[in-house]
């Protein structure tokens, strides 16, 4: 299933008059991956969105949902685990064994209990 991102870029490329081949192209990827990440199964690679911004002259409101669309879309993340102590270690790896388990009530708690700090 397409996602949002996926949708916007598609718009970008209708409004150029480009297929996805030519954005793959510049992207420096294969049509396949380029499909991939609008369909989700693969991440956005950091820098895209500031290419494609700058390419296609995107303003800085659509630039910016863009941003919003790519953070939506992410399927999977990495935790840098190297400096943290024993208790945050065991706190992110808990919470990934968990993560799919949650509802939509513990998740808020969570986010509720980061507000403010990213």
């Amino acid at each position: 299933m397409i996602t949002e991102l996926g949708k916007h870029l598609r718009k970008i490329r209708i409004d150029h008059g480009e297929i996805l081949k030519n954005m793959a192209d510049k992207l420096g990827v294969t049509s396949s991956f380029l499909s991939a990440v609008e369909i989700g199964k693969r991440n956005i690679p950091d820098g895209w969105i500031d290419n494609i911004s700058q390419w296609y002259d995107l303003d800085q409101s659509e630039t910016q949902a863009l941003k919003e669309e790519a953070a939506l879309a992410v399927t999977s993340t990495k935790i840098n685990l190297i400096n943290a102590g024993s208790k945050q270690r065991n706190a992110a790896l808990i919470f990934a064994r968990n993560f799919g388990d949650l509802s939509d009530e513990e998740a808020q708690v969570i986010l509720n209990m980061f507000k403010g700090r990213s």
